[in-house]
């Protein structure tokens, strides 16, 4: 009589298993949500560029508000210090971007112009700043930068930010953690058939 019961589960695998499966559930759910977040913003940065040209900002922003992918004139009053990133051309060739940081007033954060691309990451130290017009980018040191139309004496034009070059594949990695969650459940019920079937053997 007891043979026909069906075997209790395990229960310490089986809260571990559970576990695991409601996290990656959960993570598909959140990566689902990522993904609406980053369509809304990617349909912000793009109404963002069909506004009229701005002043770039010569005050503190809060990182929610700021200006990104607009087009914007800046006066660069002088070069405070240099750097080069990894960029393209705007036929896109790879090479570096020459970012200039410069000085807009007595105070402010200042502002971050890309002002060309070059293969000689020593290229373009001799401008020294003026009027610049272009579209406001993301900067990982700076927050935003602006990379002007055409370039310096010295250096070719840097590839224009553009908004199709964002990722956004939040929805595939909800995909995958959803699978993840299904395969995982999958393997362990073949295990404990696996291990009911060993059992039951005379």
């Amino acid at each position: 009589m007891s043979a026909l019961l069906p075997r209790p589960l395990p229960l310490i695998p089986t809260i571990i298993v559970a576990a695991a499966v409601a996290t990656m559930i959960a993570l598909g759910f959140w990566q689902l949500r990522r993904a609406h977040e980053k369509e809304a913003l990617i349909a912000r940065y793009a109404q963002a560029a069909t506004l009229p040209p701005i002043a770039f900002p010569t005050v503190p922003i809060d990182s929610k508000n700021l200006p990104l992918y607009r087009y914007a004139t800046g006066n660069c009053l002088e070069v405070v210090g240099r750097r080069t990133v990894a960029g393209e051309s705007k036929g896109g060739e790879p090479g570096f971007a020459h970012v200039a940081n410069c000085r807009t007033g007595a105070e402010g954060p200042g502002m971050a112009v890309v002002i060309g691309w070059s293969k000689d990451p020593n290229a373009g130290g001799d401008w020294k700043g003026g009027l610049v017009s272009g579209v406001i980018a993301p900067d990982k040191v700076s927050r935003m930068r602006l990379v002007i139309d055409g370039a310096v004496p010295g250096l070719q034009q840097a590839a224009p930010p553009s908004i199709d070059t964002i990722p956004n594949n939040h929805r595939s990695y909800a995909v995958q953690w959803w699978l993840f969650a299904a395969i995982a459940a999958i393997i362990y019920l073949l295990a404990l058939r696996r291990s009911e079937a060993g059992t039951a053997k005379p």
